[in-house]
C-alpha cells in the first residue's frame, strides 16, 4: 500500500510537472485552450441525412441559384466518404454508439441507418443495415425511443423525423410540434413560464413545420393558424440563426433543422444555405463529425483553475501571472456576453461554452469563468466583468435554491432544472469572489442584492445541496454521466464538485454550514480495488473520475479511510502518468438529452488539478504561508 515518503512525494512532484507541462502546451498562441471533442456517429447521422436531402431536393423555381448547384457538387463528394466512416465504426452488436468508445443506443442506432438509406447506400452496406435492423428489433424501435426521452421532445421528436423521412417510421408516431407559438414574442413565454421554449425554438420552428407537411393536424382551425405561421417563423428562424450558420453550434440540432427544411419544401432558404456552410466547415477530413463544435470557455476556464492548485512556490503556479496569463485573461474577458443573446433572450453578463456565435451563456460556464478570472492577474476590467457575472447569475437562480444551465423555470425539463454540479460551482465562485477580492458577505450583498448576510450558510442554495444529497450521500450530477453506471449516472463526479463547494465556504464564511462528511464517506467506499474510481462503486477506473475525486479528497481529508483513499488514488494518476496511458479520454460527458462525448483534454486537466491540490495537502512544506 502506498505511503505518503519521500520517494512518493517525489514522484508525485514529477507526475504533476509532466501533467502542467502537458497541458500548457495544448494552449493556443490566442491564449486559450481549444480540445478536441470525440468523433459522433450520432452528429455523423444527422449530418450524412441533411447533406442527403439537400442534395435530393427539387429546385423550387426553374431558375435553380448558382449557389445550391456548387453546394450539391460538394456535398455529393462528401457523402460517400462519411458514410464509410460510419460503417467502419459499427459496434459487434449490430448498433451504434454516441463515439467509438460507447456502448450501441437505440437512437443513434437508429439514425445511423436512417441515413445510410437517405444518402442512397442501403444496398451498399446491406449486410451493415440487416445487422443494425436486428439491433434495432432487439431493442424496440420507435417506441424505445420515446421512453428513452419521457417526456422531453426536444430530442425524441427529430430523430422519428428523420427516420419518417428515410420512411423507416410512421409519421403517426411523430408527435407534432406548435411552431406557431414561435411567432410570439419573447415576453409572452417569460408570463407564460415557457423560457425553455427560447431554447427549443430552432427544432421547434423547422421540424414543427416539418411535421405540419408530412401530417397536418384534422382541426381546421389550428391547420390554418399554422399555415399562417410558416412565414413568420422562418423570419424569426433567420433571425436568430448565429453567423456561424450553426444553432449552438451543435451538428446534431443543425442538421435537423436543415433536413426538416429542405424536406419541408424550403431548400433554397437562407437558413438551409449557412447550415450546409456549417456542417461542411465542421466536417474532419476522416468523414466524421463531433457533436459540437469545440468548447474552447469551458476547457480553458477548466485548464487555468486546475493549474491554479499548483503550490504557490512552483513554476506552474508562477505561470498564473505570466505574459501568457495575461493573454487568458483578456481572452476570457473578452467572450464574455455585453448585449442581450439574440437566440435566447439571455441578460449581458455571462458566457458560454465556446467562443463561437453559436454558444450560448449559462451557469457552469459562467462560474467557471469567474473562478478563472480570480486566477490570473487582476485588471480594471475584471471586477466590472465579475460584478456583471454574478448579477447574471443572481438572476438565473431557481425558486429552489439551486442553479440550472440556461434558464429559471419549473424545473420540469434538463434546460430549466437545478443541478447539483452547477449550484456548487456557483458556489465555489462567489465564496472565491468574497475570499480573493475581499469582498465581506455583506459587501457582497450589497453589491449583488443577495441575500446573502450572515445567513448564507443556511441560504437556500445549500438546502438545495442537501435536498439533492442521494440516501447513500451522493450527489448525481445534471450534465456528466457514466455509461458502465446504472442509469448512466456519473455520482464520483456530482459528489467531488458540490464536496468542493463545502470545502470552500469552511475557508471562507463566518457561519460555515454544517459538515457533509457523507460524501467524503461515499466517495471512500466507490474507490476501485486498483486505487481509482469510476462513475460509480465497481465501475472501470478512469483518468477522469480518478482525478476527481483525489482533488475532492486532497481538499478535506477527514478520516484516516480517506487519507489512505487519496493517497491510493494518487498513486493510481501517478502510474498512469509515468506509462504514458494518462491521455486517453473516456467518455464521461453527457449532454442533457443523452448524447455522449469525449474530450481530449479532460484527462489532462483533471489529472493536473488533482495532483497539484494533492501537492499542497500531502506536502505542505511545498507551499509556503500565504
Amino acid at each position: 500500500m502506498p505511503t505518503a515518503d519521500s520517494k512518493f512525494l517525489e514522484a508525485l512532484d514529477r507526475a504533476h510537472e509532466t501533467a502542467c507541462a502537458a497541458l500548457l502546451a495544448e494552449r493556443c498562441a490566442e491564449g486559450y485552450w481549444l480540445g478536441e471533442l470525440s468523433s459522433s456517429a450520432l452528429a455523423t447521422a444527422t449530418a450524412v441525412s441533411a447533406l442527403s436531402i439537400v442534395r435530393d431536393s427539387s429546385p423550387q423555381s426553374r431558375d435553380q441559384p448558382a449557389e445550391i448547384s456548387n453546394l450539391k457538387s460538394e456535398i455529393s463528394n462528401l457523402i460517400s466518404r462519411v458514410v464509410g466512416w460510419l460503417a467502419e465504426h459499427q459496434n459487434e452488436d449490430g448498433g451504434w454508439g454516441d463515439t467509438t468508445r460507447s456502448f450501441s443506443n437505440i437512437s443513434t442506432t437508429m439514425l445511423v441507418r436512417a441515413s445510410f438509406s437517405l444518402a442512397g447506400a442501403a444496398e451498399l452496406h446491406a449486410a451493415a443495415l440487416d445487422r443494425a435492423t436486428a439491433y434495432i428489433d432487439k431493442h424496440g424501435g420507435a417506441a424505445a425511443v420515446a421512453a428513452r426521452y419521457g417526456k422531453d421532445r426536444t430530442f425524441a421528436v427529430p430523430i422519428l423525423a428523420n427516420c419518417a423521412l428515410a420512411g423507416q417510421a410512421d409519421w403517426r408516431d411523430v408527435a407534432p410540434l406548435p411552431f406557431e407559438l414561435a411567432a410570439l414574442p419573447h415576453g409572452v413565454f417569460r408570463f407564460l413560464r415557457l423560457h425553455v421554449v427560447s431554447y427549443a425554438l430552432p427544432a421547434l420552428i423547422a421540424i414543427g413545420q416539418l411535421i405540419h407537411a408530412k401530417r397536418p393536424t384534422w382541426n381546421p382551425l389550428a391547420r390554418l393558424l399554422r399555415r399562417l405561421a410558416i412565414a413568420p417563423t422562418l423570419r424569426k428562424l433567420e433571425a436568430i440563426q448565429p453567423t456561424s450558420g450553426g444553432f449552438l453550434e451543435a451538428i446534431p440540432l443543425t442538421s435537423f433543422v436543415v433536413m426538416s427544411l429542405a424536406a419541408a419544401g424550403h431548400a433554397n432558404h437562407a437558413v438551409v444555405m449557412k447550415g450546409i456552410e456549417f456542417l461542411i466547415r465542421t466536417a474532419r477530413p476522416d468523414g466524421s463529425w463531433p457533436i459540437d463544435s469545440n468548447l474552447s470557455i469551458w476547457l480553458t476556464t477548466l485548464s487555468v483553475n486546475a493549474l491554479a492548485n499548483a503550490p504557490s512556490n512552483s513554476p506552474e503556479h508562477d505561470w498564473l501571472q505570466s505574459a501568457d496569463a495575461i493573454r487568458t485573461r483578456d481572452w476570457l474577458l473578452a467572450q464574455q456576453q455585453r448585449e442581450v443573446h439574440r437566440y435566447t433572450n439571455a441578460a449581458p453578463g455571462g458566457w458560454g461554452w465556446s467562443h463561437l456565435s453559436g454558444s450560448v451563456p449559462d451557469a457552469d460556464d459562467t462560474a467557471g469563468a469567474l473562478l478563472a478570472l480570480m486566477n490570473l492577474p487582476r485588471c480594471k476590467e475584471s471586477g466590472k466583468a465579475e460584478l456583471d457575472g454574478f448579477r447574471w447569475l443572481e438572476q438565473l437562480q431557481n425558486w429552489d435554491g439551486g442553479w440550472p444551465t440556461f434558464c429559471r423555470g419549473w424545473g420540469k425539463l434538463p434546460f430549466d432544472r437545478s443541478g447539483p454540479d452547477l449550484t456548487a460551482h456557483v458556489i465555489r465562485a462567489l465564496c472565491a469572489w468574497a475570499r480573493d477580492t475581499e469582498h465581506s458577505i455583506p459587501v457582497m450583498h450589497e453589491h449583488l442584492g443577495w441575500d446573502l448576510n450572515c445567513d448564507f450558510s443556511h441560504s437556500k442554495s445549500f438546502r438545495y445541496l442537501e435536498w439533492s444529497q442521494r440516501a447513500d450521500g451522493s450527489w448525481i450530477p445534471l450534465w456528466f454521466g457514466n455509461q458502465f453506471s446504472s442509469n448512466d449516472e456519473n455520482r464520483t463526479y456530482g459528489t467531488a464538485r458540490v464536496a468542493l463547494a463545502f470545502q470552500v465556504a469552511k475557508q471562507v464564511l463566518l457561519d460555515p454550514p454544517t459538515e457533509n462528511h457523507a460524501g467524503e464517506v461515499w466517495l471512500v467506499a466507490a474507490q476501485n480495488a486498483d486505487g481509482g474510481w469510476g462513475g460509480q462503486p465497481d465501475t472501470p477506473s478512469s483518468v477522469e473520475e480518478t482525478g476527481l475525486a483525489v482533488e475532492a479528497l486532497a481538499g478535506a481529508a477527514s478520516s484516516e479511510a480517506a487519507k489512505d483513499a487519496l493517497i491510493r488514488g494518487v498513486a493510481w494518476l501517478i502510474d498512469r502518468v509515468e506509462s504514458g496511458n494518462w491521455r486517453i479520454p473516456s467518455p464521461i460527458g453527457l449532454y442533457f438529452a443523452k448524447l455522449w462525448y469525449f474530450e481530449k483534454l479532460y484527462p489532462l486537466i483533471f489529472t493536473t488539478a488533482a495532483l497539484g491540490r494533492a501537492r499542497q495537502t500531502l506536502n505542505p512544506q511545498a507551499t509556503p504561508p500565504a
